[in-house]
């Protein structure tokens, strides 16, 4: 059976690392503006996908869209007893380096069925300037097997933040959230294809408001 909202223990340790720890770097040190937070249905399954930039971009996404994300983390870092506990209840869930998409495809749906919000990057890893150049299909793949609508964030800002032998940089980043589109209606490749455009296009759209 499907729930519509996140564990409680992890709806409580996400508010409480998101209120004493995120949101007041994010807005002192960082100076942090948020745009469209209003946007975000709170509710239900939902896929994140955004650019990515810097390492800090999936708490700042969790932190502004006002719910958990569940992200991907490596398989080894679940072998840790303890901390594989405590990133379950964060919503993390194992990928195994090295394993097909279908595993990821099959830990995110479950996620989304225990009631996460599921983020993904579209470009699959950091780029320098946080534009995305090729982006991959798993989230719309994602967002048409769980129809599951998609929620376009754009990070600006985040690639300063860590310079080589700096430590964080309280440089100024800005979140813009997009309304939420509809998931593929199928999972053809021509559908997941164009939906992947669109969510790129409405991304870089928000990226080049810049501050």
């Amino acid at each position: 059976m499907s729930r519509d909202r996140e564990p409680l223990i992890s709806l409580l340790l996400y508010h409480l690392f998101k209120w004493s720890v995120v949101s007041p770097l994010l807005h002192t040190y960082f100076r942090g503006r948020i745009y469209g937070a209003h946007q975000v249905p709170l509710r239900g399954p939902l896929v994140v996908v955004a650019n990515h930039a810097s390492y800090f971009d999936p708490p700042l996404i969790s932190n502004c869209v006002r719910r958990p994300v569940a992200w991907m983390a490596k398989e080894e870092l679940f072998h840790i007893p303890i901390f594989r506990t405590l990133i379950r209840w964060y919503g993390a869930y194992p990928v195994k380096r090295g394993a097909g998409d279908r595993r990821a495809l099959q830990a995110a749906l479950k996620a989304l069925e225990q009631g996460w919000a599921v983020g993904v990057f579209l470009e699959g890893t950091r780029t320098k300037d946080g534009r995305i150049y090729d982006p991959k299909l798993g989230a719309a793949l994602i967002a048409a097997k769980a129809q599951a609508p998609l929620l376009p964030v754009c990070l600006w800002g985040t690639q300063e933040i860590l310079k080589k032998g700096t430590l964080p940089r309280p440089v100024p980043i800005t979140v813009r959230i997009g309304a939420p589109l509809p998931p593929p209606a199928s999972g053809d490749r021509p559908a997941l294809e164009a939906v992947t455009q669109h969510c790129c296009e409405v991304i870089h759209s928000l990226h080049d408001l810049g501050r």
